[in-house]
């Protein structure tokens, strides 16, 4: 499978979806509906956006398989499935904060984060017009700069993390922050797991974790992290997931799960 040519074809199509999403804000955003509690909402840009991207690689690969957010999941004959969150941040986005992003990443194997084997990976966000992409064996780039994840220097770690949207989970979520600040110099909720992750990658975060996320929140962004020379691992089963995600460069990793753990 020529992962630089899924690269590619996510590149260019994550480019035009993220100028329709901008177009959308720009024109005032509708919101469509909530999904499992009143905060958590879809806008109608959101799906559009996502229709988008389905049918562009539909008519580009219609082979392949297909998650989305908010189109839900379709087994394609390939071997190959596209994991897409037309627009990750929709409440910066609905709140018309620039920290919104398209994420597209394609991978082989079952569509289940333990079982797949990510090939290629973007992350673009439209509002600062910044592109993040990966390769499976061919690094990670930001607009043609290769990306290569922090070293933590004396001053303690800078580490993104982020809450879920029910209510019922914020104590645990604030008592795993307790754990985590002894090991960080500051801490950063910037609401949109994929730049979050493209932020590890490129050494703008030395560290990420987070509980509640879904498969396409973290197929492309994971990519970017471990081709910068990270390491990303969580639960179940030690993969990204809805139990927990941590990303991060491999010392601060460990750290990171200890704490966590603890």
């Amino acid at each position: 499978m020529d992962a630089a040519a899924l690269a590619d074809l996510a590149l260019d199509i994550a480019r035009e979806a993220g100028d329709l999403a901008r177009r959308r804000r720009e024109a005032g955003v509708a919101i469509a509906a909530t999904k499992s509690v009143i905060a958590d909402i879809v806008t109608e840009a959101d799906r559009e956006v996502e229709a988008l991207i389905r049918e562009r690689l539909a008519v580009a690969r219609p082979g392949d398989g297909f998650l989305g957010e908010e189109s839900g999941a379709e087994r394609g004959t390939t071997g190959i499935t596209w994991v897409v969150d037309p627009i990750d941040g929709t409440v910066n986005y609905a709140y018309g904060m620039p920290h919104y992003a398209v994420s597209i990443a394609a991978i082989e194997g079952e569509p289940e984060p333990p079982l797949w084997t990510a090939l290629a990976g973007v992350v673009h966000n439209p509002a600062t017009g910044e592109t993040f992409s990966a390769v499976r064996g061919g690094g990670a780039w930001r607009d043609g700069q290769r990306l290569a994840v922090s070293e933590v220097g004396g001053a303690g770690a800078l580490v993104a993390t982020g809450f879920g949207y029910d209510p019922a989970t914020h104590a645990g979520d604030l008592a795993r922050v307790a754990k985590v600040m002894p090991l960080v110099r500051d801490l950063r909720r910037g609401g949109a797991a994929s730049l979050d992750l493209a932020y590890v990658a490129a050494g703008r975060l030395d560290g990420y974790f987070e509980r509640g996320l879904h498969p396409w929140d973290h197929a492309a962004g994971a990519l970017l992290v471990t081709e910068a020379g990270g390491v990303v691992t969580g639960s179940p089963h030690g993969a990204p997931g809805r139990e927990m995600t941590v990303a991060a460069g491999p010392a601060l990793h460990a750290r990171l799960v200890a704490a966590i753990s603890a």
